[in-house]
Parts: structure tokens; sequence; C-alpha cells
């Protein structure tokens, strides 16, 4: 269960991530509502996880998925290039996830 609930707090921390982009430094209403509840559901639900997890792993995890799926949807859908450097380092983020829950899984 923890983990499904660091999936909905990447989700919410996504979501968050991507009003942050349209809130024009906070200016407009709707995408800066978005960013605060984006954020604090997402720190409410990592709080929630972290009773399980160890927070070592869960924080890997949900900032470097998080930064894995803005980084996406930046190439996706905002205009951002999408040069091998950049999916490089996406799939750089996405093996340490792996290898920090491969080593947790030895211990």
């Amino acid at each position: 269960m923890a983990y499904v609930l660091l999936a909905f707090a990447i989700l919410a921390e996504v979501a968050g991530t991507t009003s942050l982009k349209f809130s024009e430094g906070f200016t407009r209403l709707w995408p800066s509502v978005g960013t605060l509840a984006g954020y604090g559901l997402s720190f409410y639900l990592l709080s929630l996880v972290l009773k399980s997890v160890p927070v070592g792993t869960a924080y890997a995890i949900w900032s470097a998925v998080g930064t894995a799926l803005i980084a996406t949807i930046g190439i996706l859908f905002l205009g951002e290039s999408a040069t091998l450097p950049r999916l490089l380092g996406i799939a750089l983020v996405i093996v340490g996830v792996v290898i920090l829950n491969l080593a947790d899984a030895r211990a």
C-alpha cells in the first residue's frame, strides 16, 4: 500500500510542478492554487509513505521519478528539446532508482 501512496505522491508533485510552470510567478490564480494543492497533497502522502518505507528510498523514488516525469512532460508537451544528453539524464535517473531499490531489497 505504501508504494501505491508513493505513486500518488509522485503524481501530485508532478501536477504541482506542471501547474507551477503555468502560474507565471504566482500571478495566475488557478495554476497557483494547483501548485499549492499539488505540493501539499504530495508532501502529505509522502509523510504517510515514510511510516513504512525508509526515508532514503522513498525520497529517492519520489524525487527521481518526479524529475523523469517532468522532463518527459517538458519534451512531449512543452516544446523542450529531446537532446541526447537530456534523454540520457532521464535514463540515468531511472537506473539510479532501480539500483537503490535493488540495494534495499538485499539489505
